[in-house]
């Protein structure tokens, strides 16, 4: 994988998180290989300070353990973790999709369809880096709908730890995410509250098995 340009970049530290990250997801590092804080910094043209910030970031996250004088290992990813993380995205984005269709302005609702107008089109074009952004869009627009900080906050946390950058390669994921959320656009639009909780738990849950299986083909789930 090329490394993007991280040069001048506000956030730095979070960007290396993401890039590590992506890595560990697609497979680049496996499990029980080290990533070298100076290797990696000299390959993103930056200096050590925000590759070891990220690096102790993915540690708290789980993703990494540091080994006294050898630096940061790959943990193993498993398909209990997987299934743990979405479950409790299912639980709290759907608690966040039900205060959403309570709250959501007819200017919200109209750009929340805009987005998914969008990220369908980049489903279509196969362009992945375009489709991640726009369903990180999506989800981030219900969130600020629901006008919960502090539930939004914890479903951002959480979220780090799943790998959004692989769903668009997941066969058959682009279809039935686009057809939850428009089933999700419906209920927000009623301002239902129960069904905007079952679509969006329904939605977030349904992705663990096929993210599973797929990560497991790719040898980074053990």
């Amino acid at each position: 994988m090329t490394a993007p340009e991280f040069a001048f970049r506000p956030q730095l530290a979070e960007d290396v998180a993401r890039f590590v990250r992506k890595r560990i997801f697609d497979g680049t590092y496996a499990a029980g290989e080290y990533v070298r804080l100076d290797q990696l910094a000299a390959e993103l043209g930056i200096s050590v300070t925000p590759v070891r910030e990220a690096l102790f970031e993915l540690k708290a996250e789980g993703l990494l353990a540091q080994q006294p004088r050898r630096g940061f290992v790959v943990l193993p990813v498993t398909g209990r973790d997987l299934t743990d993380v979405s479950n409790v995205q299912a639980y709290i984005g759907g608690e966040l999709a039900a205060r959403a269709a309570a709250n959501i302005t007819d200017e919200q609702l109209r750009d929340l369809k805009q987005i998914q107008t969008d990220l369908e089109s980049a489903y279509a074009a196969a362009d992945d880096e375009r489709a991640v952004r726009l369903n990180h869009e999506f989800h981030r627009a219900i969130n600020v709908a629901a006008d919960s900080p502090k539930l939004a906050q914890l479903m951002s946390q959480i979220t780090r730890y799943a790998p959004e950058s692989v769903f668009p390669v997941i066969a058959g994921w682009p279809e039935k995410s686009n057809d939850h959320h428009r089933k999700l656009l419906a209920a927000l639009e009623q301002h239902d509250q129960a069904l905007a909780r079952a679509e969006m738990s329904e939605h977030l849950a349904a992705g663990a098995k096929p993210l599973i299986d797929h990560l497991t083909e790719r040898g980074v789930v053990t």
